[in-house]
């Protein structure tokens, strides 16, 4: 933050983009108030707040004059409502930033809130709500909400329900009125803008247009009195949950103490660090080789949700399979033997001095941040901590505190815990309803015989130990002085029959970090069905196998994705460039030595029949998969898929799969870097020189040059429609595709398409009135 500064009524800071070339500009306000203020009698006024104020000011009268001025001018906004904060947000071409910010500031200044906009911002809200409830996160938190003790705000429901304040005879305008004059006052809110004006310009031009904000002096809501609101007896049970997916899941929970007031020690990151380990000795290691998770995460969102000011929730989430929701106790059991581990061994200095240099190494290297993100971050970081860290508060560990930590560990214990299993096997046991969602559960005591075991002296297991030495973290970050001529595409570097290598040098972010992506294509992939699922799978299978070895590399910030893509496999990898080779190499050794366990085969089998069922019963997915079928030749349907993977496969199957797939490749690669001082021309070539000849992948050229792209069928110049029915009988929600084809074209007639879209898609908004993300995701070109 280049110039912070207490303003006529609120909390400033005024930032200008330097090192990196922004185009956009962007400001974020924060008001210190959300959900929990919603009165008894009429939840989710909050929430409906955020939608009204955006329907003009007494300056800009115009209902959506300032979403048509963003879109005219390149820009954007959002909002979101938190439990005890709302922020907005908008970002906008540099030159009509000024104008933009006083039509935004007019919000908070004079909005009309037009009543005659209230029946369908209603509406508006209630589409919001039909397409959270089948989310199986948003069904999650209102049944967690429930479990809090009765008038705690975390029981409230966060949207404005259509009859119920008709059916109460509630005026809704004057009690939005009545909130909007109470809460949004400018002493509860904090603003941040960002652009690439002088630095006195942008606080000359934030005094200007924000100062006429009200104040009304009067104190700001306070819940940190409403301490302990899960303290009862119906929340250290087992809740037994049907989810919308058709996924096993265990998610363990305590609700702690609030922990903002840690931020500088951050006792939870080291907590969950240690929790979602996934090396040698981990829960999820263990886990993993009993074949009953797949995925482990512990640790604290910083959502309102899981931390407000009355408390901070731990949570750990494991995925699990078939087998692993047959031993959920089991699991459980290893869970708290790991709590016991840690709780006996004391924090532990070399591991937390560990985690604090991974994160200033990112700190201080990161990537240029969306200015529209990065302002969001900053505004709330100002209602939490003070000025020295509005920009660091949230992402470095500064002081290590054994006390603050052990006292933590402390309270994470069995008797303290709520355990939620959910799994499609409930289905048909679960008489309760949650009231808002309608989610289907029970609840039990935890097995006396279970609970007297962990409380009578866990026994610690041999198998669990604390996590070595990260050799991945990189300590050299010198550059070499480019030696390769300027060029503004990639040039190819290495090429023979097996592939090619291209080489893009770093001469705009000149930082020691690189990016490396290969893509193994090969022809046996699209020949069937049967071979895109073992394609699936061996991919998964990879990512499983690599699980372990890698993840001290994922957490030193060396980042790896591996894409079972239309044609081959794609390997990515990006960080750091002193020990980025280190994990390609890695990679490529795991894919030469690739091999399955029939546990492991089977493990993944089952979550990928899930995984596409998942998918067929989204109408939005569906839809896509049967348009793409109707225009692309050859292709095979997520049906078709799924048909071939319950048909019956062995691991015999894969492997026969794998090898063909192996046998005959090309590699074509990209590569791009600012050298390291170690790192000569030749290692530019390097990554492609071990894939073809260096590693244990061993392979021959292909037979024929494989397409990369499907071709698509010529529709007849005519209408067509398409009816699909939806899988999924409790999602009240359709969905619309209107595809125009218009055959190839030039890059310039692209773009106009893309401003076509952009014109189309404002008018859309304007039309339906609603968020974004329910009408303006599909249109695309």
């Amino acid at each position: 933050v280049h110039s912070a500064h207490r303003g006529t009524d609120f909390t400033c800071s005024v930032e200008k983009t330097t090192s990196f070339p922004v185009f956009q500009s962007a400001a974020a306000l924060c008001v210190g108030v959300g959900s929990f203020s919603d009165p008894t009698d009429l939840p989710g006024l909050a929430h409906f707040l955020e939608h009204m104020v955006f329907m003009g000011s007494e300056k800009y009268p115009s209902e959506n004059g300032f979403d048509a001025f963003l879109k005219k001018h390149g820009g954007s906004d959002n909002a979101s409502t938190d439990c005890e904060r709302t922020i907005f947000q908008f970002d906008i071409q540099r030159k009509n930033f000024k104008e933009a910010l006083d039509r935004w500031a007019q919000f908070f200044i004079c909005p009309l809130m037009i009543r005659d906009a209230i029946d369908r911002e209603v509406e508006a809200v209630d589409s919001e709500y039909q397409l959270a409830k089948p989310s199986d996160s948003h069904r999650k938190e209102m049944l967690f909400g429930s479990l809090a003790k009765p008038g705690h705000p975390m029981g409230k429901f966060c949207w404005v329900l259509k009859t119920k304040p008709k059916k109460n005879k509630i005026n809704v305008y004057e009690r939005l009125r009545a909130f909007w004059k109470k809460y949004y006052s400018a002493h509860y809110m904090t603003l941040a803008v960002q652009s690439k004006e002088m630095l006195d310009t942008l606080e000359e031009w934030v005094k200007e247009i924000f100062s006429k904000i009200p104040n009304n002096g009067l104190p700001k809501p306070d819940f940190s009195d409403m301490l302990n609101p899960y303290d009862t007896p119906a929340f250290y049970k087992l809740y037994r949950v049907v989810p919308v997916r058709k996924d096993h899941s265990l998610n363990i929970t305590w609700a702690l103490p609030p922990q903002e007031k840690y931020y500088r020690l951050k006792p939870l990151h080291y907590i969950s660090w240690l929790i979602g380990h996934e090396g040698t000795g981990s829960i999820l290691s263990v886990l993993r080789k009993k074949c009953w998770a797949l995925a482990l995460f512990g640790g604290n969102s910083e959502t309102g949700f899981d931390q407000n000011s009355t408390y901070s929730i731990f949570s750990i989430s494991i995925t699990l399979t078939d087998e692993g929701f047959q031993n959920f106790y089991q699991v459980t059991h290893l869970v708290f033997q790991y709590l016991k581990l840690l709780q006996t061994l004391g924090p532990q200095k070399r591991i937390y001095e560990e985690i604090q240099r991974i994160e200033a190494n990112e700190f201080h290297y990161q990537e240029q941040i969306d200015p529209i993100e990065y302002v969001e971050d900053v505004c709330e970081n100002m209602q939490l901590f003070p000025k020295e860290d509005f920009l660091t508060g949230d992402q470095l560990m500064f002081q290590f505190s054994p006390e603050v930590i052990g006292a933590i560990l402390s309270l994470l214990t069995p008797d303290k815990a709520n355990l939620m299993l959910f799994s499609p096997e409930h289905e048909g046991h679960c008489p309760l309803r949650e009231k808002w969602f309608g989610t289907q559960y029970n609840v039990e005591d935890i097995q006396q015989e279970w609970m007297k075991q962990w409380t009578d002296g866990i026994e610690l297991s041999q198998d669990l130990h604390l996590p070595e030495e990260n050799k991945f973290i990189s300590t050299d970050f010198s550059l070499k002085p480019p030696e390769s001529p300027e060029s503004e595409f990639p040039v190819k570097i290495a090429h023979s029959d097996r592939g090619c290598n291209w080489y893009k040098k770093d001469n705009k972010f000149k930082i020691p970090k690189a990016y490396i992506r290969f893509h193994m294509i090969s022809p046996v992939i699209q020949q069937s069905a049967k071979n895109l699922v073992l394609f699936d799978l061996m991919v998964n299978i990879l990512a499983h196998n690599l699980a372990e070895p890698a993840y001290e590399a994922e957490v030193a910030q060396l980042d790896y994705k591996l894409v079972a893509s239309e044609h081959g496999l794609v390997i990515r990898v990006k960080g750091f460039n002193h020990k980025l080779p280190l994990l390609f190499y890695l990679i490529i050794d795991h894919l030469a030595g690739f091999s399955a366990t029939p546990g492991v085969f089977s493990m993944f089998t089952e979550q990928l029949k899930k995984t596409y069922f998942n998918i067929l019963i989204k109408p939005e997915k569906l839809g896509k998969d049967v348009r793409l079928l109707i225009l692309e030749h050859s292709r095979w349907s997520m049906v078709e898929k799924y048909q071939a993977l319950t048909a019956g496969l062995t691991v015999d199957d894969l492997m026969e799969f794998s090898q063909r797939f192996r046998a005959e490749l090309y590699a074509e690669g990209l590569v791009f870097f600012l050298c390291l001082l170690l790192l000569t021309s030749l290692h530019k070539s390097l990554f492609f020189l071990f894939v073809v000849s260096g590693s244990k992948l061993q392979f021959s050229k292909l037979p024929a040059k494989v397409p990369v792209l499907f071709r698509v069928v010529e529709l007849p110049p005519k209408h067509h429609i398409c009816k699909v029915k939806s899988l999924n009988k409790g999602d009240a929600n359709s969905e619309v595709t209107v595809y125009y084809q218009s055959g190839t074209k030039a890059l310039r007639e692209h773009t106009l398409m893309e401003l076509l879209v952009v014109s189309v898609s404002t008018s859309l908004f304007f039309f339906h009135s609603v968020p974004n993300q329910s009408a303006l995701s599909k249109l695309k070109s």
